[in-house]
């Protein structure tokens, strides 16, 4: 039966050329349209490490008080040196890292090569399983590296290569700033988006991965400089990067991994004594005003996700939903020049639920060819994306087997709805009065 009612949708389609063209189109469009928001929106809206999120926390300390003008007494979103080594120091999560930005200068191993800057973080040894970054050689360093300050460096397979030729480089030495660093780990393919370990100095995004990284203790002993954002409500006492270190400016990210809800309960303690005892010391003079958010719910406070996708996706969702409207129409102006047709099957018996069949069948063939049709003009518009988003998420957009599926289904699933009306007004024609009429 069904192979009937799709030839006899195929002989309707001949019939009427200039209105199924008309429906495809605008079923096509329509589709394309929110399937090419959805790339978007899914690609800066994701989880960056789905079976870890739940379990990662970014700490906040209010190390500014009412020094930093917050109307909506939200803490600082980075952390000062003070507060970011003092955690680190008491170690009360099952692993944490301080992180900051960096851009050191490498002279490549070939003398007649010039130096170069690459971005990386200086972290803990703890950042790479806190994380679960993959290695494709090597792997991070021990603790004592961290305590002894040691010349050591993780790079990524893409600077290894770029220096060495290969990216078997672990054990070779690496000039950094003038001083010789051992590589102990070349990473794997690994690029996060949104750069969830440290939102504060991205933004969320950036295709550009980071290409090194060194111990924040060495980093910090050597004199590399923050490369990120750096806030302060006075200026530092002190001066260069000293006096940065000693002075209330946020400049580092921190993550810590807290594996259930007590772990969780007795960080938030540890914070508010953390604060009170630097009340009691002087150093602050308000009340605890900490934060501790998994990093779902940090993402969101950030508004990592920009508000152009949504607007994006809302818009080409409504423009699907006109589409749909106008399809009904198209449909239901279809199906009931046909009420002969429908008379004459119901005079010889048919019962309703044949016409219902019938019709929606034909309809769901008007949806796959819009969905094929869809699926091209998709892939045009991802390939277009860079002409209306900012340049570090453009990229992100891809056209990939599940939005290819997708995309098929929901023009299938939009065409079967917007057909429901016009087949239930076209199974209400009255087999007498046709017959009569004609």
């Amino acid at each position: 039966m069904f192979g009937y009612y799709l030839n006899l949708a195929l002989r309707s389609f001949r019939r009427n050329r200039a209105i199924t063209a008309l429906m495809v189109l605008t079923i096509a469009f329509g589709v394309a349209a929110s399937m090419t928001a959805w790339s978007v929106f899914r690609a800066v809206s994701g989880d960056p490490i789905p079976w870890k999120s739940a379990q990662l926390f970014v700490p906040q300390i209010d190390s500014w008080g009412t020094n930093g003008g917050n109307s909506d007494h939200e803490p600082p979103s980075a952390m000062s040196y003070i507060d970011a080594t003092a955690l680190m120091r008491d170690h009360k999560a099952r692993l944490q890292s301080a992180i900051y930005q960096i851009a050191p200068s490498i002279v490549p191993p070939d003398a007649a090569r010039h130096p170069v800057n690459v971005r990386g973080r200086a972290v803990f040894n703890e950042f790479f399983p806190m994380l679960d970054v993959p290695f494709a050689h090597g792997g991070g360093w021990a603790a004592a590296d961290d305590a002894n300050r040691a010349q050591v460096a993780v790079i990524s397979r893409r600077l290894s290569e770029k220096l060495f030729g290969t990216d078997a480089s672990v054990g070779r030495d690496l000039n950094i700033e003038g001083r010789s660093y051992r590589i102990v780990g070349v990473l794997g393919r690994w690029n996060p988006q949104p750069i969830f370990y440290d939102v504060v100095n991205s933004g969320g995004f950036d295709t550009d991965p980071d290409d090194i990284f060194l111990p924040f203790p060495t980093a910090i002993a050597n004199g590399i400089e923050n490369q990120g954002n750096t806030n302060c409500y006075a200026p530092p006492a002190g001066t260069g990067f000293a006096g940065l270190q000693h002075s209330e400016c946020i400049w580092i990210a921190y993550m810590a991994q807290l594996d259930d809800a007590a772990a969780v309960a007795s960080y938030r303690s540890y914070l508010d004594s953390y604060a009170n005892a630097q009340t009691a010391s002087g150093r602050f003079s308000w009340s605890p005003n900490n934060r501790l958010r998994n990093l779902h719910d940090w993402l969101l406070a950030q508004h990592v996700v920009p508000d152009d996708t949504r607007v994006s996706l809302l818009v080409a969702l409504g423009l699907l939903l006109v589409c749909l409207v106008n399809t009904i129409g198209l449909l239901l102006a279809k199906f009931l020049r046909r009420s002969g047709e429908i008379g004459i099957r119901r005079a010889l018996g048919a019962p309703r639920r044949q016409i219902y069949l019938q019709f929606l069948i034909e309809a769901g063939t008007v949806g796959v060819a819009g969905g094929v049709l869809g699926v091209l003009l998709t892939a045009l518009g991802v390939a277009s994306v860079g002409w209306v988003m900012p340049p570090e998420i453009a990229p992100l957009a891809r056209l990939d087997l599940p939005l290819l599926g997708l995309t098929l289904l929901v023009s299938v699933l939009a065409t079967v709805l917007a057909g429901l009306y016009p087949t239930w007004r076209a199974a209400q024609v009255q087999p007498a009065w046709q017959l009569k009429s004609n």
